[in-house]
């Protein structure tokens, strides 16, 4: 799908403010709704947005910890690579997962109440037997820098 300069900034808009009104939409990017409601239909179906969501303060809900952990599989194999990901799935405390090239086979975002938590969820990992053979552990002490809005106009075209 090819994007031009006005479907960039609607989509630079919606990043950063998901619930803004369609009419408000069009304003901000010099449209009128009708056009600006056929772009946003068109980027949905696209596939280039994926969805809308709410972002969620987790301290509202008490203690809790954001934990990074680097992952190596024992076997490189198509099939290992697809095991641990079919296996990952299945835990709702692992939020975000990234293959990666390079070191690391994945890294992993992983949210639970305290530590103690997250080493049980390591543990029942290491217990599936999901070819994870070794794991890093990065504990997020602060938020430094939150973005949600994209650096879209960084990837256009020039």
């Amino acid at each position: 799908m090819r994007l031009d300069a006005r479907d960039l900034q609607i989509l630079s808009v919606l990043s950063a403010e998901g619930r803004i009104t369609k009419t408000e939409l069009a304003e901000r990017v010099g449209l009128s709704p009708t056009p600006a409601w056929e772009r946003l239909k068109k980027l949905e179906q696209g596939g280039v947005i994926e969805g809308y969501g709410a972002r969620i303060g987790l301290k509202a809900f008490g203690p809790h910890v954001t934990v990074f952990v680097a992952v190596e599989l024992g076997s490189h194999k198509s099939g290992d690579f697809q095991i641990f990901e079919r296996a990952v799935q299945r835990y709702d405390e692992i939020t975000w997962v990234w293959a990666l090239g390079g070191g690391f086979d994945y890294l992993m975002q992983v949210v639970t109440r305290d530590i103690d938590a997250y080493q049980r969820l390591i543990d029942a990992l290491l217990d599936a037997k999901i070819g994870l053979a070794r794991y890093y552990t990065y504990i997020v002490t602060k938020p430094v820098k939150s973005s949600f809005g994209l650096p879209l106009g960084l990837l256009e075209e020039h």
